[in-house]
């Protein structure tokens, strides 16, 4: 909850941290520059013992609130120090208190695999309370995330600075990535790469209800995926949203880089439906599908459903709506805007058998200079809370160098940016080197890579370059923008 004294501790504590003037063109902004923002401020920040972050997820543990987030391998010689121990460690699983998100307390590190930024670490992180599971420990916390590519991985973090290893799936896989699972079910939608499987990343689903005895349920993919299948391979999938049984749909995005397509499913048909592989049982649980264009991918799809539209209210159909919104990831080719922008879109599902795109959002290029930079510069991913704080008002959206933007989305059909927060560098942010041209080039910038949100209204960015996590709240004015009490 957003308080004076709240306030009054994150300016003192981290006076100076605020507005900068823009780097002119051409220049890469300084390390330790100030932050730039717009009606968003720096609450607390954690140093992530300088290690490459992708997804947090925040967790109500009794009366704290646990953070816990994924890492990519590193994408430099050696292990990271493990400050908590004192010993190096491969990339894994931070799990940070942020009960006071002004002084945030680093609890554990939990190792992942070893290798680089896409092979090693556990990129990946979801929180259930045993209590809510049909099945688990009720004394239990859960977390599950991946092991590098090659497997899935149950901890126990009851007491979350002395994790413990309750069970580990798979192990034999092509590549793991962003999963989705229900609490309240225990049903879990893993993306793997099961051998057989022609794609590299696939569903596959389990019943995590007592997670020391997974219980796999199925294999799915779009067809072309299963095994046998000829001809072209769809893209992979990247990660499934699940509205549980209430709402009975999962929404899976794939291709994140290019090639996107977004998939409706209707969940009890995937559960309980024929589960051969056979292209006409992989299409029987399809509700709706959306073929993007081959410029643009599906990093993430979060649903914003039964959003009322004031500006329809006097029409008899259709003033209440169903949207999607889809996120495309830039990729490392966007260093120095070698590739397609990509950028953030919105598609009303009312008519489910009918996705159609009805706008987008994108942040202007000469708002930093960033292909003069060279940096890496587009959208990547979103929250993915339903907390009343924000949901179905305001979306964050990481844009990689140009930080993290929220968007006022109670109206898809003309999104707008209400504020932003770019976070300073420090010593810690890596330098990441590539080719312009068939010239090697080198920068360093901050790369906001993942953002999620709390209950009590905070936002988490992680950045992919070891920069660390950045704690941060909005302003009045973004609030009063978004109709925010």
């Amino acid at each position: 909850m957003f308080t004076a004294s709240t306030l009054r501790s994150a300016g003192v504590a981290l006076a100076g941290l605020w507005l900068a003037q823009m780097p002119a063109a051409g220049q890469a902004p300084k390390v330790v520059e100030p932050a730039e923002a717009k009606n968003m401020r720096l609450v607390g920040f954690n140093d992530l013992q300088a290690r490459s972050a992708y997804q947090p997820t925040i967790h109500k543990q009794g009366d704290r609130y646990i953070a816990y987030v994924g890492h990519h391998g590193a994408s430099y010689d050696g292990k990271p120090v493990n400050t908590v121990k004192g010993v190096p460690e491969f990339n894994g699983t931070s799990i940070v208190d942020v009960t006071d998100p002004v002084k945030p307390k680093y609890l554990a590190h939990i190792p992942g695999a070893e290798g680089g930024p896409e092979t090693g670490g556990a990129q990946m992180t979801r929180v259930c309370d045993g209590g809510s599971l049909p099945r688990g420990d009720a004394n239990a916390v859960y977390l599950l995330r991946p092991f590098g590519r090659l497997a899935h991985e149950i901890w126990n973090v009851a007491d979350p600075a002395n994790p413990k290893l309750v069970v580990r799936i798979g192990g034999d896989y092509k590549d793991t990535h962003k999963s989705w699972w229900e609490c309240d079910t225990g049903i879990a939608f893993l993306v793997s790469g099961v051998p057989g499987w022609r794609a590299q990343r696939m569903l596959e689903i389990y019943d995590l209800g007592d997670p020391s005895k997974p219980v796999k349920i199925r294999d799915f993919g779009l067809p072309g995926h299963e095994p046998g299948a000829t001809g072209a391979v769809p893209s992979d999938l990247h990660g499934p949203i699940s509205t549980g049984p209430q709402g009975n749909r999962l929404y899976l995005a794939y291709g994140p880089l290019n090639g996107g397509i977004f998939q409706i499913i209707d969940r009890q048909k995937l559960l309980q439906g024929p589960k051969e592989p056979t292209p006409a049982n992989l299409r029987y649980p399809e509700v709706g599908r959306l073929d993007m264009s081959p410029l643009h991918g599906a990093h993430t799809s979060f649903p914003l459903l039964q959003m009322p539209l004031p500006e329809f209210a006097k029409y008899r159909v259709g003033a209440t709506r169903d949207f999607v919104m889809i996120v495309s990831e830039a990729t490392g080719r966007a260093n120095g805007c070698q590739e397609t922008h990509q950028m953030v879109w919105f598609a009303d599902i009312s008519v489910e058998a009918r996705p159609m795109m009805v706008s987008n959002f994108s942040v202007p290029e000469a708002s930093g200079n960033y292909c003069d930079r060279g940096v890496r510069f587009g959208a990547h991913s979103s929250n993915e809370s339903t907390a009343p704080a924000f949901h179905k008002k305001l979306a964050f959206i990481t844009y990689f160098a140009g930080g993290v933007r929220a968007l006022d989305v109670r109206n898809p059909y003309h999104p707008k940016e209400v504020g932003y927060f770019i976070p300073a560098m420090t010593e810690a942010t890596e330098k990441r080197c590539f080719k312009i041209d068939g010239q090697e080039r080198c920068t360093r910038s901050i790369q906001s890579n993942n953002v999620e949100t709390d209950d009590r209204g905070y936002i988490y960015v992680v950045d992919r370059a070891n920069t660390g996590m950045h704690i941060l709240e909005l302003t009045a004015d973004a609030r009063s923008a978004a109709g925010i009490d």
